[in-house]
């Protein structure tokens, strides 16, 4: 018994898609991403809508289906428009600055904290209070994110460190007398 996914994928303009036994490449104006995929689903590309199919309707075998979806969906987002993730720096004195392909933070501490970019992933600083981490992997991008706000999550009395532009910090009172 074989079951459609319910929300196929259209494939825009200029995005090849190379299916494989166990491998999908998927190939755009931004780039070129590659994502192994388990034997299981079975993925098809025809006039331009991909489709993933599983074999049972099983619990397990819905869950890998739907992310097998969800993966060859954020493939076809990435090499087309692309991701980012913008991070707000706050306190005084803590500030970010784009150095070559790396970014390098003051954040409190005696030395200067230094993150280099890996391949497929560029900095943008167009505050030094505000970093901008761009990419077409939308798992690295959110990864680099979550690495650069770990050198100093906010702290909950006075909200200082690095926090991501939409989190909302939950601020306690502190000590009374």
């Amino acid at each position: 018994m074989s079951r459609i996914g319910k929300k196929p994928i259209d494939l825009p303009g200029g995005v090849e898609i190379d299916i494989k036994p166990g491998l999908v490449k998927v190939k755009g104006p931004k780039g070129e991403l590659t994502q192994v995929i388990s034997h299981e689903m079975t993925v098809k590309a025809d006039d331009g809508v991909i489709t993933v199919e599983r074999p049972t309707d099983r619990g397990p075998h819905r869950a890998l289906h739907g992310l097998t979806r969800s993966l060859v969906a954020n493939m076809v987002v990435g090499v087309t428009d692309g991701y980012e993730k913008r991070l707000d720096i706050q306190g005084v004195g803590y500030r970010a600055a784009a150095r070559g392909k790396g970014l390098e933070l003051a954040l409190g501490f005696s030395h200067p904290v230094s993150i280099e970019a890996p391949e497929g992933i560029e900095f943008e600083v167009p505050q030094p209070t505000e970093v901008v981490v761009r990419g077409i992997d939308k798992q690295l991008v959110g990864q680099i994110a979550a690495n650069i706000r770990k050198s100093r999550p906010p702290e909950p009395y006075k909200g200082k460190g690095i926090r991501y532009r939409d989190e909302h910090v939950a601020r306690k009172v502190g000590k009374r007398v």
